[in-house]
């Protein structure tokens, strides 16, 4: 049981407590409570759900799209700025100079082999290595050229001037745009898997447990309006 069930059980107790013993300042104080807790609970549930007849219930749901565009324009303009993205990306080549050896070591060279054999059967001396087995006579050799030709990528990627030159591109214009444009079209798409009923759940859980208070608040202000109404009555 949560708190603005609570509230409305005690408001409702509190009002047949003072039907049952006829005592008009608990039965002013329950009614007004309920009144009040009663209210806002209402007020909450308005938020997520559709109720017949009530204009402008279910705001959370019907408003789903411009929801969605709101955390999209959030994401892109306070996150994913492009201040940010320079920020990162000069960060980045600052502390790790973009260290390429890991994909290096996976990439698969073997084209690069072959592209090699291909040039070397097609150049004058394919005719001579045709008299020693052709294309296959080289294939003791492709291990060794694919471990050297990683060797030397890994070796060109680590130097200062490699990374210089790449960072002279990265900080291009049209590069940095590119970027955005990528993480903004990332963000859209993830957007646009949501659906109302998920943007109603996520909301709930934000923020239900806060308003939750409303319903309490509406009980303690309604009793305490319902206390001085019993009391200011009699006298007028």
């Amino acid at each position: 049981m949560n708190k603005s069930q609570l509230t409305n059980l005690l408001s409702l107790a509190l009002l047949a407590v003072g039907v049952a013993i006829e005592n008009d300042i608990v039965l002013m104080v329950g009614l007004f409570a309920l009144s009040g807790a009663l209210t806002n609970w209402l007020a909450v549930h308005m938020l997520f759900e559709k109720v017949p007849g009530l204009v402008g219930s279910g705001v959370i749901p019907a408003r789903f799209e411009e929801f969605k565009n709101a955390i999209q324009n959030l994401m892109m303009e306070q996150f994913f700025n492009q201040e940010n993205i320079d920020r990162f990306v000069a960060n980045s080549t600052e502390k790790s100079h973009f260290n390429l050896q890991p994909v290096i070591e996976k990439v698969d060279l073997s084209p690069a082999y072959d592209r090699l054999v291909e040039v070397i059967m097609n150049s004058s001396f394919g005719s001579m290595l045709g008299m020693f087995g052709g294309a296959g006579a080289l294939e003791p050799l492709k291990e060794p050229f694919i471990e050297n030709m990683q060797a030397s990528l890994i070796e060109m990627t680590q130097q200062d001037s490699f990374h210089q030159l790449l960072q002279d591109e990265i900080d291009q214009p049209d590069v940095m745009a590119d970027i955005r444009s990528q993480v903004e079209q990332i963000v859209e798409a993830r957007l646009e898997e949501l659906t109302p009923q998920l943007v109603k759940q996520m909301v709930q859980q934000m923020i239900s447990e806060h308003l939750g208070w409303l319903v309490v608040w509406g009980g303690v202000f309604g009793g305490l309006i319902g206390l001085i109404s019993a009391l200011v009555i009699p006298l007028v």
